[in-house]
C-alpha cells in the first residue's frame, strides 16, 4: 500500500515551523538542565535564548570582545547559538592556553566552510590535532616553508619586487603621482605565492605567459572566495537556520567545486609535463612518487589552498598598514630612509639578507603588527577535553578565541600602547606571548618566514626607492574594515617620486 502525501504550501510552512519550535524548545531544555555545570565557569555574558550572544557580534568583533573585557574580565565566556566560547584578552592567559594547554586547544571547530572549502576539514588550518595534521605541519616544514626551499624562491619574490618598482616609478622620476597601494600590494603577493606554487602570475597586465582566460578564471573565483570570508556563517552555531540557508549553503559548495577543478588542473598540467620546473606542486609530486600515501592529490590541494588564503591577504594588508602609519609619521619614515642610505645605499637595492641589519626596519615591521595584526582574533581553537585557564574550568568542546588586537594593547604590556613608535622595540625581541601577529604554541602559523621576508624586502624597497607623502595635509584614514583579515576600511592612496637610485637600476 502506498501514501502519498498531498500538502499545501501552507500545511508544509506549519510543519516546518512546527519543527522549528519544536528545536527551540529541546535546545532550551538541554541548555537549561542538561549542560555540563562547572565548579568555577569565567564570567559569563548574559545571553539569549537559543541564538546566545550572536545579536551581540558587532563588527570589528575584535572591539566588541574588548568592550566586554572592561566589564566582564580578560577571561570570559559566551554562547554562539548551543556552542560555548571562551574568550581571551590578555598575553599570561594566551600563554597558559598556548603552553600548559596547547595540546587541549590545538585542534578547530568544524564549520560549512572548513568542510566545503577545506576538504572536509583536512586541510592544515582547518584540521584537528593528530597524526594527520602532524603529517601536514611536517610537509609544510620541511618541504614548503624550510629556508632552503624559501632560499630557491628568492628569485621570484626580487622579480615581482621589480616588477612593482617599474609600476611606482611610471611617470613618478620628475614630480609626486598619485598611487593606490592597496591593488599593487595584493599584485605583488598573489603573483609571488603563485608563481611559487605553480609558476603562473595571475594578476596585472603581464600574465608571463599565463592564458589571459585561465588568469581571468582564477581571479573571479578567488574574488568569490573572498567575498565568502574565513569566519564561521550563523548557521554553524544555531543548525536549524540550515533548512532556510539553501542559497548560501549553495555558494559555498558552488565556489569550493570551482577551486578544485583550477586546483587539480594545475597539479594535472605539472604532471604531464616532461620537464620540472622549480615549483611546489612540482616538488610536491615528487614526494608523491615515493610516497603516495602521504602526498594524494587532496593533500597536494590542500596545502595549495592554504598557501594562497594565509600568504596574500596577510602580508598585502600589513604592507598596506605599514605604508599609512609612515605616511602618518613623517619622522619615522626619515629615521628608516636614512638607515637605509646609511647600511645599503644608493647604489644597488635592499636584498633579503640585508634586512638583518636594518634594526629599525624590523621595529616597523613589528610595531605595525603590533598594532595591526592581520588577523586580530587569531584563528578560533577548539578544547579536546576539559582543562582550566587562569583558574577557571573550560568544559571540552569549547571554542578558543584570542584577542591578539587587545593583548597588544594592553596598557600593562606596552606604554603609551595606542601610539605607533617603533622605538619600543629597540632593546630586542619581546617575550613571545607579548607579541602574537602569527599566533603561539604548536599551530601557530607556520608561513611566518615567508611573510617576514616578504615585508621586510617590500618595505625596504619602498623607502629606499621613493619618497612619499600623502594625499593631502589630512592625516591617513586608520579607520579599520571588517571581516576575519582586517584591512584598512578604505584603500590606501599615496603619492611617491622615485629618488635617483630608480635611473640606476632601470
Amino acid at each position: 500500500m502506498r501514501f502519498v502525501l498531498n500538502w499545501t504550501p501552507h500545511q508544509t510552512l506549519n510543519m516546518v515551523m512546527n519543527v522549528f519550535w519544536l528545536f527551540i524548545f529541546v535546545m532550551t531544555l538541554k541548555l537549561l538542565f542538561f549542560g555540563k555545570r562547572l565548579k568555577n565557569p569565567p564570567p559569563s555574558v548574559p545571553s539569549l535564548p537559543i541564538i546566545g550572544n550572536l545579536h551581540q557580534l558587532k563588527s570589528p568583533i575584535h572591539h566588541t570582545f574588548h568592550a566586554l573585557s572592561q566589564k566582564y574580565g580578560p577571561i570570559f565566556s559566551l554562547r554562539f547559538g548551543s556552542q560555548s566560547v571562551l574568550v581571551v584578552s590578555s598575553a599570561s592567559a594566551a600563554e597558559e592556553c598556548f603552553t600548559k594547554n596547547d595540546i587541549i586547544f590545538a585542534n578547530r571547530f568544524r564549520s560549512i566552510k572548513t568542510k566545503y572549502l577545506g576538504y572536509n576539514h583536512t586541510i592544515i588550518t582547518a584540521s584537528s590535532y593528530g597524526d594527520h595534521w602532524r603529517n601536514l605541519r611536517r610537509i609544510s616544514s620541511l618541504e614548503i616553508l624550510s629556508n632552503h626551499r624559501l632560499n630557491s624562491f628568492m628569485g621570484i619574490r626580487k622579480d615581482e619586487s621589480m616588477k612593482m618598482l617599474r609600476k611606482l616609478a611610471r611617470d613618478s622620476d620628475k614630480d609626486f603621482k598619485k598611487v593606490q597601494l592597496r591593488s599593487v600590494f595584493a599584485e605583488l603577493t598573489f603573483n609571488t605565492i603563485m608563481r611559487m606554487v605553480c609558476g603562473k602570475r595571475y594578476y596585472g597586465d603581464d600574465h608571463d605567459g599565463t592564458n589571459a582566460e585561465e588568469a581571468h578564471k582564477f581571479r573571479t573565483v578567488m574574488n568569490e572566495m573572498s567575498q565568502l570570508g574565513l569566519g564561521s556563517n550563523l548557521v554553524d552555531f544555531v543548525p536549524v537556520l540550515r533548512f532556510f540557508d539553501f542559497r548560501g549553503h549553495k555558494k559555498i559548495r558552488s565556489v569550493a567545486e570551482k577551486l578544485d577543478a583550477l586546483f587539480q588542473g594545475l597539479i594535472d598540467e605539472h604532471r604531464n609535463r616532461t620537464q620540472s620546473l622549480n615549483t611546489m606542486i612540482d616538488h610536491l609530486l615528487s614526494s608523491q612518487e615515493s610516497q603516495p600515501e602521504y602526498y594524494t592529490d587532496q593533500i597536494i590541494k590542500g596545502l595549495i589552498m592554504a598557501l594562497i588564503v594565509a600568504g596574500t591577504e596577510t602580508s598585502a594588508t600589513t604592507l598596506e598598514w605599514a605604508m599609512s602609519n609612515l605616511l602618518n609619521h613623517p619622522k619615522v619614515l626619515e629615521k628608516a630612509r636614512i638607515e637605509l642610505d646609511t647600511q645599503v645605499g644608493q647604489e644597488h637595492l635592499i636584498e633579503e639578507g640585508d634586512v638583518a641589519k636594518l634594526q629599525y626596519l624590523q621595529n616597523i615591521i613589528s610595531e605595525t603588527l603590533r598594532l595591526h595584526p592581520p588577523v586580530p582574533m587569531l584563528l578560533p581553537h577548539f578544547s579536546s577535553e576539559d582543562c582550566t585557564v587562569g583558574g577557571y574550568d573550560v568544559s571540552q568542546n569549547t571554542i578558543l578565541m584570542v584577542n591578539a588586537w587587545a593583548i597588544h594593547r594592553d596598557p600593562e604590556l606596552w606604554p603609551d600602547p595606542t601610539s605607533f613608535k617603533p622605538e619600543r622595540f629597540e632593546n630586542g625581541p619581546v617575550e613571545a606571548h607579548k607579541l602574537i601577529p602569527f599566533g603561539l604554541g604548536r599551530r601557530a602559523c607556520p608561513g611566518t618566514g615567508l611573510a617576514q621576508r616578504t615585508l621586510g624586502l617590500t618595505l625596504g624597497l619602498l623607502i629606499q626607492c621613493f619618497e612619499w607623502k600623502r594625499i593631502s595635509t589630512e592625516k591617513v584614514d586608520m579607520t579599520e574594515g571588517w571581516g576575519t583579515i582586517v584591512c584598512k576600511a578604505t584603500p590606501l592612496e599615496a603619492q611617491c617620486k622615485a629618488r635617483p637610485i630608480i635611473n640606476k637600476i632601470f
